[in-house]
């Protein structure tokens, strides 16, 4: 088969710079600026990754742990909605204390060099009750979200009050506020959204850039803020019998379409489908996200699933369409805090559209409702490790598509690959994944890349099968250290100095055999561990690379330089973190382990043990393993317990093992952190209740009796010595939905989707959860109730019952200077 062609074209005219009014603090030493393609940050290309986390949905005492961990996957920024009804839902009480103290939240971000970009609101959706306005405000006289004077006050007020938290945390102090987000999904009120940033720099507000989310035809006041887009690969807001979305589907090809006319169309009268091209408005600023589909929640009567893939495909797919800000929502899930007045979630009750759970926000995320990582965590890091290191590369470059495009939405037979690239360089894209359908193998490809400057890259030098499921990014011509790599048939994933040496990350796709061609004026020798290196024309080609921690290509150029090409397997590529420990830029390779139950992640903390520095490992295992390179001068000692060193390929890996004797544990020795327990049958199922229907005629949520009256009933005691902290009781479980209470307070509940059901103990009051232990309330589902459930039978849904519990707990390891290392608590 011929290879498949793309043509890179001249950009027409420079991208236009100082167009808009935006303006950094005077005197910052890294301004930021937007030009109408892209960012820049202290003068040069600048490619952020932001994921939301709310603050007022998790406990403050874990923030910073988990702003680590979401640094260590690549976050460069923190957004968060300031959620009116969370801070002021009593009138005239602005709260900020504890898990609402906006202040420290954003201190912490700052603390460890994230951004942050506070979503301001008033109305800010979130699934939250009033969409984040407080019932009191909707009470008075006043038309929400205009320029209605009696509306106007109080968001004075309100904004004042989240001034006074920001203050001194701006740019021009060295704060990490890198921009404001005003209301949201605002479609048709450009002259409110002026006023309310007008309202919100008087109150003392400050940013380099103003955002305003931009999907739905929306129409924004010229010039004044920057739009952001968004994409999701499912829905909770559609019709439970609607199938899967189109505005979903259209995420996983690659178009110069912004705009998703799909996203929040259940609250607005109107959706305006929009053109293929880039609007006159676009063509002025740059491509940037801000709602990346980092997984989805379910509401009642619509609950779908997202895996990993799916997140994974619908990133990188954003990033070769022109993406030159990665935004995700959620990146970490969280919990509804419980209202002194009402429930605060959205719900029939309050008019909007969907039923969502009273309390759990787990969203499906990255990291889970409790912190849990999950395998769309590996994926997006490592695309977020190729954007760490070479994002400022790729910001500037224009996406290129091909001239065969597929035909529509539902043509799963024609590749879907772009390019982005420069005059003559760039990266390749390529998604064989979507939902639901699975997209055919492409057997017999390889690509011709027409460049303005240079000449056409034809790539691999063998066709090869481009798997079902696979996505990736391989480099086209980019230089490391002075040695030019004319193609690789792997992602970049990093670099990292290494013993003198320059080492380029790569990551394989399964099913795809390594080919790395090198521009031999550029080097001396090649040395390959396998494989082979054959000299052709102008270029040495090195093939038969058997991926892993041992397939090191060395190369000395002609310049010098020493250069490493390591070529990781897909799996072990996922396990890939890089950051600063003991002193100096590691790349730490960490998996969950074989008798894991959930996964593991690593955290760098540079401030811990008096700035010294730590590494910190989360991992349901009982043992413990990290691959390093560059090693550290001195290998880890763990107290009371040993450590073995071993070589790992180019790595050095060092086990950890505990004594066995972890309070954490219990005391008891053996595998890894989970235990089975028990669900004790205390009441059996009655008559699933009468379906009911809300607004939209959508499915209501179960009224609150159903659960004193017809649920199944189920206890769970505590085992004595079971630590609460860092312990997740597991339910597997088949139903509609459920909800746990220690004593009468309701402390989560989830809608099944055929997922198994996490709730963390140290969340828990300890003496009751001690004395009385849980009790588990399980509603079966009517046959006849319009509910979509991927993947599960109606009689699943009839049964009320609970399966198989567990106690997963995770240990974690406090590593500090080499030499010195402690399990914490």
């Amino acid at each position: 088969m011929p290879p498949l062609r793309l043509k890179v074209s001249t950009p027409a005219a420079p991208p236009l710079t100082g167009h808009l009014p935006f303006a950094d603090a005077p005197g910052v030493p890294d301004p930021i600026e937007v030009t109408s393609r892209f960012l820049t940050r202290g003068g040069r290309p600048w490619f952020p990754v932001s994921g939301e986390f709310h603050y007022t949905r998790y406990p403050a005492a874990e923030w910073e742990e988990e702003l680590l961990k979401m640094k260590a996957g690549g976050v460069t920024a923190v957004a968060s909605y300031v959620i009116w009804i969370h801070h002021e839902e009593v009138e005239g009480r602005i709260r900020f204390d504890g898990d609402r103290n906006l202040r420290r939240f954003a201190g912490l971000c700052a603390r460890h060099g994230l951004d942050f970009v506070p979503r301001i609101g008033p109305w800010s959706h979130a699934e939250v009750r009033n969409g984040g306005l407080p019932d009191w405000l909707l009470a008075g006289a006043c038309t929400p979200r205009t320029d209605d004077p009696a509306y106007l006050a109080p968001v004075r007020t309100w904004y004042e009050a989240v001034a006074a938290q920001l203050s001194g945390l701006d740019r021009a102090h060295g704060g990490p506020v890198v921009a404001i987000q005003i209301e949201n999904e605002l479609y048709d009120r450009p002259g409110h959204l002026l006023t309310l940033k007008r309202m919100a720099q008087a109150a003392g507000l400050s940013a380099p850039l103003w955002t305003s989310t931009a999907w739905g035809g929306v129409r924004l006041p010229p010039d004044e803020l920057l739009p952001l887009y968004g994409g999701y690969p499912e829905t909770f807001w559609t019709e439970a019998d609607g199938g899967w979305p189109d505005t979903c589907r259209t995420h996983f090809f690659f178009t110069h379409q912004r705009d998703d006319e799909g996203i929040g169309a259940d609250l607005r009268p109107t959706t305006t489908v929009r053109g293929t091209e880039p609007t006159a408005t676009e063509s002025r600023f740059p491509w940037a996200t801000c709602e990346l589909g980092g997984g989805m929640a379910v509401s009642y009567h619509r609950r779908p699933r997202v895996g990993a893939a799916d997140v994974g495909a619908l990133g990188l797919t954003k990033i070769g369409c022109g993406s030159v800000w990665q935004g995700y929502y959620m990146f970490h899930g969280g919990t509804n805090p419980a209202g002194e007045l009402t429930t605060l979630q959205e719900s029939h009750a309050t008019g909007y559209p969907n039923d969502l759970p009273v309390r759990t926000y787990d969203f499906q995320a990255p990291l889970g409702e409790y912190g849990q990582y999950r395998p769309s965590y590996d994926e997006l890091r490592l695309q977020h490790l190729l954007l760490g290191d070479f994002g400022g590369l790729i910001a500037p470059m224009e996406s290129f598509l091909p001239a065969r495009q597929p035909t529509g939405r539902d043509d799963r037979d024609t590749l879907r690959w772009a390019v982005r690239a420069s005059e003559d360089s760039g990266f390749l894209f390529v998604n064989n994944h979507q939902p639901h359908e699975e997209l055919p193998d492409h057997p017999d490809t390889s690509f011709t890349v027409e460049f303005p400057a240079g000449p056409a890259l034809t790539l691999p030098s063998t066709p090869v099968t481009v798997p079902t499921g696979a996505y990736f990014c391989w480099p086209l011509r980019l230089d490391v250290a002075g040695l030019r790599l004319d193609w690789a048939t792997a992602q970049p994933v990093c670099t990292v100095d290494a013993d003198g040496r320059t080492v380029l990350v790569l990551a394989a796709a399964d099913g795809i055999p390594v080919e790395l061609a090198l521009a031999a004026r550029t080097l001396r020798s090649v040395r390959t561990p396998f494989g082979q290196s054959v000299t052709l024309d102008d270029r040495v080609l090195v093939t038969g690379l058997r991926p892993g921690t041992d397939a090191l290509v060395e190369v000395d150029t002609a310049d010098g330089e020493r250069v490493g090409l390591l070529v990781l397997d897909a799996r072990t590529a996922r396990t890939a973190y890089k950051g600063v420990a003991w002193g100096a830029e590691r790349l730490v390779l960490c998996a969950a382990g074989a008798d894991a139950c959930t996964g593991a992640g690593v955290v760098f903390d540079e401030h811990a043990r008096g700035g010294e520095g730590e590494v910190r490992v989360h991992s349901p295992a009982g043992d413990v393993s990290l691959a390093v390179l560059p090693a550290p001068g001195r290998p880890p000692v763990v107290t009371g317990g040993s450590v073995r060193e071993s070589e790992d390929g180019v790595f050095t890996r060092y086990h950890l093992t505990g004594d066995g004797r972890d309070p954490r544990f219990g005391g008891e020795s053996g595998g890894g952190g989970l235990r089975v327990g028990r669900a004790e049958l205390v009441r059996a199922a009655g008559p699933a209740p009468e379906p009911v229907t809300g607004v939209q005629g959508r499915a209501s949520a179960p009224a609150d009796e159903h659960y004193d009256t017809t649920a199944a009933e189920y206890a769970i005691s505590v085992p004595d010595g079971l630590p609460l902290t860092g312990t997740l009781l597991r339910v597997h479980w088949s139903g509609d939905v459920a909800r746990a209470y220690v004593g009468d307070r309701l402390v989560a509940d989830q809608f099944h989707a055929g997922r198994a059901w996490d709730i963390a103990l140290d969340r828990l009051p300890a003496f009751d959860l001690r004395g009385e232990g849980l009790r588990l309330r399980v509603l079966p589902r009517a046959t006849e109730a319009r509910v979509y459930v991927a993947d599960v039978s109606a009689a699943e849904a009839a049964a009320a019952t609970v399966g198989r519990v567990e106690w997963v707990m995770t240990r974690t390891w406090a590593i500090g200077e080499a030499g010195e290392v402690r399990e914490a608590g």
